[in-house]
């Protein structure tokens, strides 16, 4: 549980990300998203005001704060109408590096990334012929000398084009069946050197503002320290980065939620039909109700899954629940808010159906329900592997 100072702490928190968010309204997301722009501006006053070095410790020029606060941050970008997807990469990826980098990886790059300097933003493991069956990608890395030389493909890498570093998954060793986590190895990619030096970057026009891109490796050299951890020990240095990741997101879910709950619940209220207000339906009423209902008990089992993480314990499950519960509570909330609104949710001047598409990504990414759902009927419920 959450002690009464830490509540206090995020509750100043929640109130200092809303105001910060108050600047940028959601005119300013809608004319991102109708021309494929990058909230720049919004990413550097985040960083600024020291949110997206929450999870930087003070000694690295962060503000050394939790995963339950990192959770909160993007919880309130996304209730607050904001697309949180242009920083919470900043804030999961940077587990990996903090739990796995060398102390000369983290003197070099956490102070530049805590002041802005430098962007981390790119998480580079899902390819085109792999999906979410991790352990069979392609991209190599060779060792030559004092390089590694890195050739493969990459697709849905996210925000690379607006990013200065990233993550990297590749195979150091050929894939063995018995052991089929092992010959991985991660890397910290300096993307300002890789890019047209080895790396081409192409980006995806999809349905969302998310700034997706295929990755094309050939013959990309970085240098030997890039390597974060041990050769052929990349497998736990991703998981630590993916269980942020899943809670993470699920925090913006029901971040999401909460915000087609508000904005339904205000519209029902106003809205006269039939001489009275369509909020007086039990119609209406019990899908936000139960919305309601859900985004809270997902809320819950973020704040679970975070605690977890924090203490360094097992939360692989804990993770994933999070995760599967919040993105299908954001979906039931968006769904009931598009039923609430009638034709006017599908103006774009209510901003209704950009967040509905914006939800519903996280169905599918960054990891899909059924492979949730797969990974917990196997380690939860101890049944057969079904894949």
């Amino acid at each position: 549980m959450i002690d009464h100072d830490r509540e206090t702490a995020i509750a100043d928190i929640r109130a200092s990300v809303a105001a910060l968010c108050a600047g940028y309204g959601e005119e300013y997301w809608r004319n991102l998203d109708k021309d494929g722009g990058y909230p720049t501006a919004f990413v550097t006053e985040m960083t600024e005001a020291g949110f997206l070095g929450a999870l930087i410790p003070e000694e690295y020029g962060g503000t050394g704060l939790g995963l339950i606060e990192a959770a909160a941050i993007l919880e309130e970008i996304s209730r607050r109408g904001a697309h949180a997807g242009a920083c919470h990469a900043q804030l999961y990826v940077m587990g990996v590096i903090l739990r796995h980098g060398s102390e000369a990886q983290k003197t070099v790059w956490l102070p530049k990334i805590a002041a802005g300097d430098i962007r981390l933003q790119s998480f580079g493991v899902t390819e085109p012929t792999t999906g979410t069956d991790t352990t069979q990608l392609k991209t190599t890395a060779q060792r030559a000398g004092d390089k590694w030389v890195i050739n493969g493909q990459k697709v849905w890498i996210s925000r690379v084009e607006h990013s200065d570093l990233m993550v990297l998954l590749a195979r150091t060793a050929p894939y063995d069946a018995k052991r089929k986590t092992e010959g991985l190895s991660a890397f910290l990619v300096d993307l300002r050197e890789a890019r047209g030096k080895g790396l081409t970057v192409r980006p995806i026009d999809a349905m969302i503002n998310h700034h997706a891109c295929e990755l094309f490796f050939d013959d990309l050299e970085i240098p030997a320290e890039s390597l974060i951890g041990k050769e052929g020990g990349g497998w736990p240095v991703i998981l630590t980065g993916m269980n942020a990741e899943r809670i993470l997101i699920a925090a913006e879910c029901v971040g999401d939620g909460r915000y087609f709950l508000d904005k339904a619940s205000a519209y029902a209220k106003e809205r006269v039909v039939f001489g009275r207000p369509v909020g007086a339906n039990q119609g209406v009423q019990f899908p936000l109700a139960r919305a309601y209902a859900q985004v809270e008990a997902a809320a819950a089992l973020v704040e679970k899954a975070a605690l977890l993480f924090e203490a360094g314990r097992p939360c692989g499950a804990e993770a994933n629940m999070s995760k599967l519960l919040a993105s299908e509570a954001s979906w039931a909330a968006g769904d009931a808010a598009m039923q609430t609104f009638g034709g006017f949710a599908f103006s774009k001047e209510y901003h209704i159906e950009r967040k509905f598409r914006e939800t519903r990504l996280y169905q599918v990414a960054p990891i899909s329900t059924n492979l949730i759902l797969s990974f917990l009927a196997e380690k939860a419920l101890g049944l057969p592997r079904s894949f």
